[in-house]
């Protein structure tokens, strides 16, 4: 709850990626109610190979990332993984992905989820985090469009739903 606390107070703040006229309307983000079955916490498997892949964004640009591990995990006895990308300059891991709930409950073209390092290669993905990135509420913004390898053919209720006064182009 602090974090939607935080989230929320963020995005009300002229910092924010919501126009003047969102902000004077804005009375906080939605979310799906908190799912704790929908966190995990695993060993990072290093990509055998850590090839440069090209993200698309939602501008129609595109991103570059460094394939970097997989996260594995299961979700009601059914296996499941993502991929965790890093920044070629950032270094920073990132998470996105899609899910059953991508562009009906949730925006089309990603979640995205900040890893939470527990120790060593060993970190918590904790689903209830999942935010939508700043061009689900303001077209100006160019964020990834999550990739194939990471859709989810389960529904993810937990994290940020679509925000009913988004801006935004479907992707």
């Amino acid at each position: 709850m602090q974090h939607r606390t935080a989230r929320d107070q963020f995005m009300a703040s002229a910092d924010s990626p919501l126009t003047p006229e969102q902000r004077g309307r804005f009375k906080g983000l939605a979310y799906f109610n908190p799912d704790f079955e929908l966190v995990f916490e695993s060993d990072l498997l290093l990509a055998a190979v850590a090839d440069t892949v090209r993200m698309l964004t939602t501008t129609g640009g595109i991103d570059l990332y460094l394939r970097y591990a997989s996260f594995p995990f299961e979700v009601q006895g059914q296996p499941a993984s993502l991929t965790v990308f890093k920044g070629l300059e950032t270094g920073h891991l990132f998470l996105p992905f899609t899910d059953a709930t991508s562009g009906e409950e949730s925006y089309g073209a990603a979640r995205y989820i900040d890893l939470q390092p527990v120790e060593g290669q060993r970190y918590r993905l904790d689903f209830n985090l999942a935010y939508n990135p700043y061009c689900a509420y303001n077209p100006k913004w160019a964020c990834p469009i999550a990739p194939p390898e990471n859709h989810l053919e389960f529904a993810v209720r937990a994290g940020e739903r679509q925000y009913p006064y988004a801006q935004h182009k479907k992707p």
